[in-house]
Parts: C-alpha cells; sequence; structure tokens
C-alpha cells in the first residue's frame, strides 16, 4: 500500500483575494495530492474555526500560522500513513487538535490535509475522486444546485436571504439539468433587466438586485422559470 512520503503546504490567494491553505501529499510511489481549502463569506455560529495570523498582512487574514501547523505539527504526526485508510488519517487529525470546534489547529488546516489525501489515493487507484470516495453508487451524479440569485453576506444589497437556489429535479440526465440551470439563469437576467434591476452578480455568482423582499426574489424567479416552459 502507498504511504505517505512528505507533506509540503503553502498560503495561496483564493478568487476574492484572501489568503487560503494548500497542501501536497506526497506518496512513497510519487503520486502527489493537492487541496486548498478557501472559505466562504459567511460563518455559522456552530462551524468549525479556521486559523488566521491577525497580523498587518492581508488585513489579518494571513494564514501562516496554519501553514505552519501542516508543516510540523501536523507533517511528523502522519508520514508513514497508509493512504487508503482515510479514516486513521482523519481520526489523527481530529486528535492531534483535541478541539470540538477544530480551533487548536486550525479547520482549514486539517481540512486542507484531509482532502489531499483523498485526492492522492485517488490519484495512486487511478480513479476519479468521486468514484474513491463511493464505489457503490460512484456511476451516479448528483442533482446540481444553481445559486441564482444573493443576499445577505454575499451582495451589497438589502435581501437579508443569502442564497436563492434552484435545483433541476426530475432532468432526465446530468448534461439536461445543466441546461435547464442556465436556461433559467439567463431567462432571470432577461426580467430584471426589463424591470431596470441590477443584473452585476454577487460573490457566489448570483445575481444580487435591490429588491424589497425575498418573495419578490422567488417570484422573479418562478417567473423565470415558467418562461423556460420548467
Amino acid at each position: 500500500m502507498p504511504t505517505i512520503k512528505d507533506i509540503k503546504a503553502r498560503e495561496i490567494i483564493d478568487s476574492r483575494g484572501n489568503p487560503t491553505v494548500e497542501c501536497d501529499i506526497i506518496l512513497d510511489n510519487s503520486i502527489l495530492g493537492r487541496a486548498s481549502v478557501p472559505s466562504g463569506a459567511s460563518v455559522g455560529s456552530h462551524e468549525c474555526k479556521e486559523i488566521r495570523d491577525n497580523e498587518d498582512r492581508f488585513f489579518g487574514k494571513g494564514v501562516l500560522k496554519a501553514v505552519n501547523n501542516i508543516n510540523n505539527q501536523i507533517k511528523k504526526n502522519i508520514l508513514n500513513f497508509d493512504i487508503y485508510n482515510q479514516r486513521d488519517i482523519d481520526n489523527k487529525l481530529i486528535s492531534l487538535d483535541g478541539t470540538k470546534d477544530k480551533s487548536n489547529l486550525g479547520a482549514n488546516s486539517i481540512l486542507a490535509v484531509s482532502t489531499a489525501c483523498a485526492k492522492a489515493a485517488a490519484l495512486s487507484k487511478n480513479i476519479f475522486l468521486y468514484e474513491y470516495l463511493n464505489i457503490k453508487n460512484s456511476n451516479i451524479l448528483p442533482v446540481p444546485m444553481f445559486n441564482i440569485l444573493n443576499g445577505g453576506s454575499h451582495a451589497d444589497n438589502n435581501i437579508d436571504f443569502q442564497e436563492f437556489m434552484i435545483a433541476p429535479i426530475g432532468a432526465n440526465s446530468f448534461k439536461n439539468s445543466i441546461q435547464i440551470g442556465c436556461e433559467i439563469f439567463h431567462s432571470l437576467k432577461k426580467n430584471l433587466s426589463k424591470k431596470s434591476l441590477n443584473t452585476n452578480v454577487g460573490d457566489e455568482g448570483g445575481f444580487a438586485p435591490n429588491l424589497r423582499s425575498p418573495n419578490e426574489a422567488l417570484d422573479l424567479i418562478l417567473e423565470s422559470v415558467i418562461q423556460c416552459n420548467y
């Protein structure tokens, strides 16, 4: 069985221009699994904690402390682990941290390592990650969800709800579901333009118009769905 030979972590920049952690897992068969863990704009009260530097760099959002946690404490504790035993790897990471909310090593450190390990294992078996994680049902693709209208922390508007999403349940294929979602998205844009509403997009890619209420957002989406004959 391939084992973990080396671990290398670094600070990179995510799509919002903020630092995040990237981790490489190198195996003794020379396979490399890489994962990065950008965080969302909103944080729930029960979410695990990420480690930030809280220094002048990047307005305190640097992640060099989290990177150091991987390159030192985590690295020395999971070298030589069997890469196919994800449960043992994850349990070791959890025990190393020792807190309920991952506030010791940081959720950004732990998740980067765990995901990179899973990717390395999949590459070693020469299969896709989704196949490695779900062997029994790896031939089934999930129904995609489309985030088409944004509010809350994801947009500079007056809608309290953060995301309005559609799911093309009942589509006859994954390809068809993508078509449905795209058509409704473009239909919504046309309807917003007709009402002289903003068609710029928020952080998550959905439109972010100034609307009076969540009900108005739902009415616009429903109108767009009906126009597409769905």
